[in-house]
């Protein structure tokens, strides 16, 4: 799973467990409960930083009092070991702040 432009099988998301995270077709979603918009305005915010620093970019949708959170790598069209990394970083920064899974 090292090479960042290799699409993976449904499979090899699977062998990830990424626990906060279900595949959707060629993506994975995680969705946080905030519980108010300041709350998810700063995970929203570190998990921005933290795509920047990595060069991968989620589609992040902030709610009240929710933050959904869609990783694919759009140049193969599908989920990438760029992918799985990021979703685990995303994981962390949620633990951290204590924030659990809808």
């Amino acid at each position: 799973m090292s090479d960042p432009k290799k699409k993976l099988s449904a499979d090899e998301v699977a062998e990830a467990n990424l626990a906060d995270w279900q595949q959707r077709g060629e993506t994975i979603t995680a969705t946080y409960r905030t519980g108010d918009f300041a709350t998810g305005l700063e995970f929203t915010n570190r998990v921005g930083a933290a795509a920047e620093d990595a060069d991968h970019h989620p589609d992040i949708l902030l709610t009240y009092p929710q933050v959904q959170v869609t990783l694919w790598s759009h140049d193969v069209g599908g989920l990438t070991s760029r992918d799985i990394r990021m979703a685990l970083t995303i994981s962390q920064l949620a633990a951290e702040q204590e924030l659990e899974t809808v």
